[in-house]
């Protein structure tokens, strides 16, 4: 086998396997949106929280009253 024909099979081979996994389902597209949206809910949960809350108020302030 040639060096042209090892290459066309090498290509050959990679876009048959893209072709298999062309993209997600719909059952992944469900579980990837519920976990953004749980990831989300935590996120906010933290942030809101006194103590994250709290050390932001702080920072932005520190940055407010930095001396130029």
């Amino acid at each position: 086998m040639g060096v042209r024909a090892a290459t066309g099979e090498w290509w050959r081979t990679r876009r048959e396997a893209a072709d298999r996994d062309a993209g997600m389902t719909t059952s992944e597209y469900a579980v990837g949106t519920i976990a953004a949206a749980g990831f989300a809910a935590v996120l906010y949960k933290i942030v809101t929280s006194e103590t994250v809350s709290g050390a932001l108020e702080s920072m932005i302030g520190k940055a407010l009253d930095a001396p130029f």
